[in-house]
């Protein structure tokens, strides 16, 4: 009932438009007053301070920094080129593009935002131009910028292993297979589109063109083998290899292309500071809600009167993926993890449940969180610059919604998906 009541203020203080991280922090305050008494405040700054000083957590501005630069010196444009050349015969072929370049990007961003920003501003355009639906256009864009946060690597499951205090470089392992998975099935339903609604070829298949996009962006390979050979091949920790794409990146922008506009970098790194003090702030305040909920033994509770409901693995998995669905549609991914995980954390501990795979199952509740109204931070960001409606964008958006639901089902209910190169490498 406490837990139920803390729920119900923390909607009430979003819906009044206060940040989630002073509501979160709000709530934890008055509990602890309520149980304790005031003195229980005293040591409320050095808790939030621990809470958010992980070294884990690092690797989140890192990340985004290094996405805000590929965003300026030209390495984003030169993937598009070379998956256009690669993918652009087929029917359909820039929603092809779309897909293959998100895939390329969520290899070093780990941001699906920073995504959808810095592919959906060069193709989304072009697409209209190609006679798209710019519902389709933003549809697209949006859905498959969401493979960053399953694709390695991500900030989603680095905050999910600090919580969850599980290996950050096993979860990055276990997002490849249902990634490539989740970016087959969005070709697969966007060349379902094309046929139906007769979308053009971008260009014909040559060779030669491939493998002269491929030569000039050859430098914008090496960052995703710097970064995850570095991290798989235990040279360097996530944190580290965050650090490592920052410098790479720099020094193919600054060195190599030579195309870094320091405007535009100013202004990522502002936004980026922005996104990271949210998180930050998010993490700090949640560990005073932790703190109260540890002590009053809450997620304990909860996953008792569960238990007690049933004790069946498949039905406690369909349980939490309809709770983090729900939840999806109102909280940003950040404050999903940071306030849900904690708590349900002894449910799956209970159901026996691998934290790797558990991880996995929160991600990508959390991919199809960012596409389902009324927060849905990435189909909004998209929505903005196709300069599309929200809800016309989500009538196409639903086919591809389906898909990453599909992939959810198959994780959940079939773990050697997501857990067989963990188990071929680490176990």
């Amino acid at each position: 009932m406490i837990a139920l009541l803390m729920l119900l203020a923390l909607f009430v203080l979003v819906a009044i438009n206060v940040p989630i991280a002073v509501a979160l922090g709000v709530i934890a305050a008055a509990a602890m007053v309520a149980k304790s008494g005031p003195d229980s405040l005293l040591a409320a700054a050095v808790t939030m301070f621990d809470g958010a000083k992980t070294f884990p957590l690092i690797a989140i501005p890192l990340f985004v920094l290094a996405g805000a630069i590929m965003n300026t010196s030209g390495i984003s444009r030169r993937l598009i080129a070379f998956a256009s050349a690669l993918l652009g015969f087929i029917k359909g072929g820039l929603s092809m593009v779309n897909i293959g370049t998100s895939m390329f990007f969520a290899e070093i961003s780990g941001s699906a935002v920073a995504d959808v920003a810095a592919i959906g501003s060069i193709l989304m355009p072009a697409m209209e131009k190609r006679g798209y639906p710019k519902e389709f256009a933003a549809a697209i864009t949006s859905s498959s910028a969401s493979l960053a946060i399953i694709i390695p690597p991500s900030i989603p499951m680095i905050l999910y292993a600090t919580i969850a205090d599980t290996s950050v470089v096993q979860l990055f392992v276990a997002g490849i297979i249902p990634g490539l998975i989740g970016a087959a099935g969005l070709m697969l339903a966007s060349y379902w589109f094309a046929v139906r609604y007769d979308y053009p070829v971008e260009e014909v298949f040559r060779l030669r063109r491939l493998w002269a996009t491929f030569k000039d962006a050859a430098w914008a390979f090496l960052l995703p083998i710097i970064i995850l050979g570095g991290i798989f091949g235990g040279f360097v920790t996530a944190t580290e290899g965050a650090g490592l794409a920052v410098v790479a990146a720099l020094f193919i922008g600054v060195v190599i292309y030579r195309e870094l506009d320091l405007r535009y970098l100013h202004r990522a790194l502002i936004d980026g500071a922005v996104q990271t003090a949210v998180v930050m702030l998010l993490v700090a305040t949640s560990a005073l809600l932790g703190l109260y909920l540890t002590e009053s033994r809450i997620p304990q509770a909860l996953a008792q009167s569960i238990a007690e409901v049933t004790e069946n693995r498949y039905v406690i998995l369909a349980i939490l993926n309809a709770l983090f669905l729900v939840l999806g549609c109102f909280l940003h991914g950040a404050a999903a993890i940071i306030l849900v995980v904690p708590i349900v954390l002894p449910l799956a501990h209970a159901a026996g449940l691998d934290l790797i795979h558990f991880g996995l199952i929160v991600t990508l509740n959390l991919a199809i969180g960012q596409q389902t109204p009324p927060v849905a931070s990435v189909l909004i960001t998209a929505c903005s610059i196709a300069k599309a409606d929200v809800w016309e964008v989500t009538k196409v958006n639903v086919y591809f919604i389906g898909v990453l639901f599909l992939v959810l089902m198959l994780v959940t209910y079939v773990p050697i998906i997501p857990l067989a190169l963990v188990e071929y490498f680490y176990r």
